[in-house]
């Protein structure tokens, strides 16, 4: 049995691992020319379930000791005393099992762990899809068993296997930039904060001494040019001089991420022995938490259906579907609600959250959970999600 599955961040690698597990032959193409692995990308959450599809994978020890070392949050308010809390106090109401860790080194920890078993293919993507038959950009020609597109947001296999983005993208209003910089404001280790209605700004440490890393969520109405400038206006100087110092790396920035932060909502994200896992199917919307680990589940639920039926790869996207399906629902509900908390729409919200985190520290832990749960969204929509045994 052959597998094909486009995309190598999380959800494909994951897959991949359970497939050949079972004696699949599986091939990974992906569209970046390389891994990105190590300090790349932004910092991503893994909750409940997803940690535990780690720990079957026997990565939990390397995923823990290269969590993100991020444990204190600094909001600076120009012109007011700073407000210190622990990270862990802001993380009390998502979930008992948390692991944060930088998108790019747990993609390498995942590829290293799959990639004695699996064909990787950088800088390749599926041009054509026949059936069950995929033309390759390198000239190859897969006949496959199944196909998967795990290439998120934008995914090519989608646009292939059921039509263009634009028939299922919801854009929930907002937008996401982060880029790497100088540690321009002295802050080590922790994360420095920053809001203004409409905005919001965190800039914090990467692995790599002396750089940092911005990321900025901005709300809008209307849909706008993916240019520096775009994100320049946006942003504007509402948050005060030292995110000027931050915004005045932002064309020297290489690794600049910008793209809207939108939802993919499909009836049905299976079609004979194609299916899509994550934000290529269903997702959060990036950056507003739990993405990762719906990915990372979702792709564990499918190996697991594949493996319980391999000779009926039909039926199994039908119970792969299924199984997510109240997950994914249950999805689509936690980006307003984190944006809406997160990225205030005024001036009076803004002074809501100084308080809140001031108070937070002192409050005791079922006030703090409550407070920081985000109305039970990123690890709540998985918590009714139970694994199989290991595929």
């Amino acid at each position: 049995m052959h597998a094909l599955i486009s995309g190598a961040s999380v959800a494909g690698p994951v897959l991949a691992h359970f497939l050949s597990r079972r004696g699949w032959r599986v091939t990974v193409v992906e569209r970046a020319a390389d891994l990105r692995a190590g300090d790349g990308g932004h910092a991503v959450d893994l909750f409940g379930p997803a940690v535990e599809v780690i720990e079957r994978m026997g990565l939990l020890a390397e995923v823990e000791a290269a969590r993100t070392r991020n444990d204190t949050i600094t909001l600076l308010r120009y012109g007011k005393k700073p407000i210190t809390v622990e990270t862990a106090d802001l993380a009390a109401g998502i979930s008992a099992r948390h692991v944060e860790i930088m998108r790019g080194t747990l993609a390498g920890l995942l590829h290293d762990r799959t990639r004695k078993d699996v064909d990787y293919r950088f800088g390749t993507v599926i041009t054509e899809i026949h059936g069950t038959v995929a033309v390759l950009s390198d000239g190859d020609v897969i006949s496959a068993d199944l196909i998967v597109g795990a290439d998120g947001l934008h995914s090519g296999v989608r646009r292939l296997a059921f039509g263009p983005e634009e028939r299922f993208r919801h854009f929930l209003g907002a937008y996401l930039a982060v880029y790497t910089l100088p540690d321009v404001l002295g802050t080590g280790p922790t994360v420095a904060a920053f809001t203004a209605p409409g905005v919001a700004a965190t800039v914090y440490p990467t692995l790599t001494p002396g750089l940092s890393r911005a990321l900025f969520l901005t709300r809008t109405t209307e849909e706008i040019p993916r240019t520096r400038d775009a994100i320049r206006h946006l942003i504007g100087d509402r948050l005060g001089p030292q995110v000027s110092q931050v915004l005045a790396h932002l064309d020297a920035a290489g690794d600049l991420y910008f793209d809207d932060i939108s939802q993919i909502r499909m009836d049905s994200w299976s079609r004979g022995r194609i299916t899509l896992v994550g934000d290529a199917g269903y997702g959060p919307g990036p950056a507003v938490g739990g993405g990762t680990s719906l990915a990372a589940s979702g792709a564990y639920v499918l190996a697991s259906e594949i493996a319980a039926s391999p000779d009926d790869v039909p039926g199994a996207l039908r119970r792969y579907e299924s199984t997510m399906a109240g997950p994914v629902r249950h999805s689509r509900k936690i980006g307003p609600s984190v944006l809406a908390s997160i990225v205030p729409r005024s001036r009076a919200q803004v002074w809501v959250t100084a308080q809140v985190m001031r108070l937070l520290p002192r409050l005791p832990q079922p006030a703090r959970a409550g407070l920081t749960s985000f109305g039970g969204g990123p690890a709540a929509m998985l918590d009714g999600l139970t694994l199989k045994s290991s595929p």
